[in-house]
């Protein structure tokens, strides 16, 4: 295994699974003030979401900078 990829939480974790598992936690209401952008707050569903994080590399950052946070503080 590369030795980049062995300490790099987000290694094997699809976008989709790093949203549900985001909305699990927080909910759609708190991970809309977390990070503002309009698919989590104004009828979010997962599908939407992934559709504009997929083609929005600034609020996928965003995303998976929280996914982080949260594993370290959950662990």
């Amino acid at each position: 295994m590369n030795s980049e990829q062995k300490n790099n939480p987000l290694h094997g974790v699809t976008l989709e699974m790093i949203l549900n598992q985001l909305v699990r936690h927080y909910g759609w209401d708190e991970l809309g003030q977390r990070i503002r952008i309009n698919c989590f707050i104004s009828d979010p569903s997962v599908m939407s979401s992934l559709k504009f994080l997929r083609k929005t590399p600034w609020a996928r950052t965003k995303v998976e900078e929280l996914y982080i946070e949260w594993l370290r503080n959950d662990s």
